[in-house]
């Protein structure tokens, strides 16, 4: 009721009260009436609201006595549409009747003019076979009488007409006579070409080498009749005359003739040259265009020089030479790109070719001469420049190309480089180490740069014959002979301990004697050192170069296979084993200084002075090693950096360990300590630029790795130097300056200090209890540790310290 109501009043909307769905009575009369007063008005609303109701009443009268006028006019208007209905239908049944007479009558009229037109036909199609047969007959007569009589100009017009009339009767072949006929014409067809292909040998003669005859009408009209008759006609024609137009050549060239070797290639290209040009002038015209002679001559000679140069190079491979073969490729590089010029390949595939080939030039090509002779180098830059890409060839170049050929026997150079590294191992031996205070120093040895050269040389020789499988196994070469040149020229002869192997065992090279200097190297081996470095930086550069640049000439779905980098980290190796050696030694020779400074009787220091003997000592150790590195290493800046690094790396925590071994201390012994470590720290924040006239500023990374190194030694000793009557204080001072929980630590500093045992148990009790809890999550915090760790995992923590510093940087 509700939807019924919303609906209405979409369509009837109004306004009156009354209409509402939720009309209140009470309310509506108190909206009529609202005060006393206005009850004196109730009868004249009630008189409307009355005559309102009559209004009402008479309206729906009127709506209803509608409703049922509508009805019955319904009913009537539906009765006579009925009867409409039923008019219509049988004026459609006498329409189709009509139709029906009328289709009958129009088939009547036209059953006489189909016939009509049927016979027409029939007797069209029967004059047009009989005239056919008429030709056919007559055809097949004058092609007999013209083939004894050889008139093969008239044959050759008159047989392909043969052929097409005969196509007609393909579907009376049933019929004698029709059958008759097309044997007659097959029995011609195999009778011309007997005839034709013994023309040709009485003609050109399959043995000797002279040719018999010449060009004539006779032969050329019985090439046109080739034509129109089986192909293997043709191609019987094509090949005898090829193989007599070679005979000659099969002859001249034979493998145990010196004009077949490589370094007179070129009058092989030369023959075939005077060959085309005779054949263009005698026979050109004797042959069809569409034939292609030229080009089917110079295929088959390719073929046949191919052959031959594959047969006597395996011959006799050890007389190749790259430079005769560079010469034969030249030769032959030319000659292809004439190919390309000449002709367009159409007969090395089996279809028909389209495009004829274009009649010869005013001015034939293979006239043209050759490249004059050359200078090796001018050979090799005009090969480079002028060999045509293979890949832009047209088909005939791209099938006849003899590269592969020539691959067969190219010398890989393995034993040459061979050689090379045996004499760069000799050249060293007999040179010796670059001299120091010259250019010489840290130079790149010259050996590198030498087979470098080299390397470019066979791979530009190499690229020349082939960018397939064969750079492959270039590669294969190169990447040997780079390690053999790392092992034997670079690590082989780094400066090394009697009971080192191969120079690059560190762990012995270097012994700290007792009581005196270290063994360590001469200025010549520091600088051979640092020659060896660059040499080896330089050799990993190029390396990844020659990656790059043989990349680029192999083909591109073999670049994956080169791959250098093996070689690369061998170079990588000796760097960071010449850097580890410089390292060490210097390192080594600071030894006795410090093992001086543990062993002197700190405890009896009465007063601070200057620096101790012992620094002076380091001081003048680095003096004398660093300048010598870094000159050396000027060219190698980033290089002499990480040596540097790793210098104070290794020194800075045998330092503190040395530290420690100063027991006990007196006050005073502890601020001499605090002098000389900071004495030390000086030097060492100056150590890149020290004896150097240039005033360069360390790296940020260097610098930070010595001040917090230096720093943790200066924080040692003054926690030394505190007080400990008061133990919480010093405990908790100890916590603050060095935010290390670990009791090993504290331990050592408390023997430092030179506390009795029993004061060192209650002091540790206390370091114990003073701890700060670790915070949560904060197991990478520094000061986060067990209340108790041990001394091992005390030591594995600095250690750890130190890789995580060598491995950012």
């Amino acid at each position: 009721a509700v939807k019924t109501d919303h609906s209405i009043q979409l369509v009837f909307p109004c306004q009156d009260p009354l209409d509402r769905a939720d009309f209140n009575a009470v309310e509506y009369i108190n909206t009529l009436f609202p005060t006393e007063q206005s009850l004196a008005n109730i009868d004249e609303v009630v008189n409307k609201i009355r005559l309102k109701i009559r209004r009402l009443d008479d309206d729906i009268r009127t709506v209803v006595r509608g409703e049922t006028n509508v009805g019955q006019d319904g009913r009537q208007a539906l009765e006579e549409a009925q009867k409409a209905i039923q008019q219509l239908f049988a004026k459609i049944k006498d329409i189709k009747d009509k139709a029906e007479k009328s289709e009958q009558m129009v088939k009547e009229i036209t059953r006489d003019i189909k016939q009509l037109d049927h016979a027409k036909r029939h007797l069209t199609t029967s004059i047009t076979t009989l005239n056919h047969l008429h030709m056919l007959a007559g055809g097949v007569d004058s092609l007999e009488a013209m083939t004894r009589r050889r008139q093969y100009g008239e044959v050759a017009n008159l047989m392909q007409g043969v052929v097409n009339v005969l196509e007609h009767f393909q579907k009376y072949m049933g019929i004698p006579q029709i059958r008759q006929l097309s044997e007659r014409v097959r029995a011609s067809q195999t009778e011309l070409g007997q005839q034709i292909l013994a023309d040709f040998e009485e003609a050109f003669p399959s043995q000797g080498t002279k040719r018999t005859a010449g060009p004539s009408n006779v032969l050329r009209d019985a090439c046109l009749v080739a034509n129109v008759l089986d192909p293997r006609i043709k191609q019987e024609i094509i090949k005898k005359f090829t193989k007599q137009h070679l005979s000659e050549y099969l002859v001249l060239f034979q493998e145990n003739q010196d004009v077949a070797w490589l370094d007179k290639i070129d009058r092989r290209y030369a023959w075939i040259k005077r060959q085309l040009v005779d054949y263009e002038e005698k026979y050109g015209r004797m042959f069809p265009v569409d034939w292609c002679m030229s080009e089917r001559i110079t295929v088959e000679f390719c073929h046949i020089t191919r052959n031959e140069l594959a047969k006597i190079m395996r011959t006799r491979a050890k007389e190749i030479e790259v430079k005769l073969l560079l010469f034969a490729i030249q030769r032959t590089t030319n000659f292809e790109g004439l190919l390309a010029k000449r002709f367009s390949g159409g007969t090395l595939t089996d279809g028909i070719v389209k495009k004829p080939e274009p009649p010869p030039p005013s001015t034939n090509p293979f006239l043209e001469d050759e490249t004059g002779t050359e200078s090796g180098s001018e050979k090799e830059s005009e090969l480079e420049k002028e060999k045509p890409s293979e890949k832009n060839l047209p088909m005939c170049t791209n099938h006849l190309s003899f590269k592969q050929t020539f691959f067969i026997s190219f010398p890989f150079p393995a034993r040459n480089l061979n050689e090379l590294i045996d004499r760069f191992v000799a050249d060293f031996k007999a040179q010796g180490p670059p001299k120091p205070n010259t250019e010489e120093g840290g130079a790149v040895l010259p050996s590198c740069a030498d087979l470098f050269v080299y390397y470019k040389k066979c791979m530009v020789q190499c690229s020349q014959l082939s960018t397939g499988e064969p750079m492959i196994a270039l590669t294969s070469i190169f990447q040997k002979y780079l390690r053999e040149y790392a092992w034997k020229i670079l690590s082989g002869n780094l400066p090394k301990n009697t009971s080192s192997s191969g120079g690059l065992t560190i762990s012995s090279l270097l012994k700290e004697k007792e009581g005196s200097e270290a063994a360590k190297f001469t200025v010549e081996e520091l600088c051979l050192i640092c020659s060896i470095l660059s040499t080896a930086e330089y050799c990993l550069a190029t390396t990844q170069q020659l990656e790059e640049k043989l990349k680029e000439k192999v083909d591109v779905n073999l670049v994956e296979r080169i791959n250098l980098t093996g070689e690369m980290d061998t170079f990588s190796t000796v760097i960071s084993n010449s850097i580890q050696l410089l390292v060490q030694d210097l390192d080594a020779a600071c030894d006795p200084a410090l093992t001086a400074m543990s062993k002197m009787p700190w405890q009896n220091v009465e007063h601070v002075g200057d620096q101790s003997p012992y620094v002076t000592s380091i001081i003048l150790h680095v003096k004398q090693n660093v300048p010598t590195i870094r000159d050396n290493l000027a060219s190698t800046r980033k290089y002499f950096t990480q040596f540097c690094i790793k210098f104070v790396n290794s020194f800075i925590p045998k330092f503190i360990n040395h530290l420690f071994k100063c027991k006990p201390i007196s006050m005073v012994g502890a601020e001499q300590l605090l002098l000389d470590t900071h004495s030390l720290k000086t030097v060492l924040l100056d150590l890149p630029s020290i004896g150097s006239h240039v005033i360069r500023k360390a790296p940020a990374s260097y610098t930070k790795i010595v001040v917090k190194g230096m720093t943790r030694a200066e924080m040692i000793l003054k926690v030394v130097m505190a007080p400990h009557e008061a133990s919480v204080v010093f405990v908790d001072n100890y916590i603050k300056l060095l935010a290390d929980c670990s009791t090993d630590t504290f331990q050592k500093i408390l023997d430092m200090k030179g506390l009795k045992r029993s004061e060192q148990s209650s002091m540790l009790e206390l370091f114990r209890q003073r701890l700060p809890p670790p915070p949560s999550g904060g197991e990478n915090s520094l000061s986060a540790s067990l209340p108790a760790p041990s001394p091992e995992q005390e030591s594995s923590r600095i250690r750890k310290l130190e890789k995580l510093i060598k491995k950012r940087l």
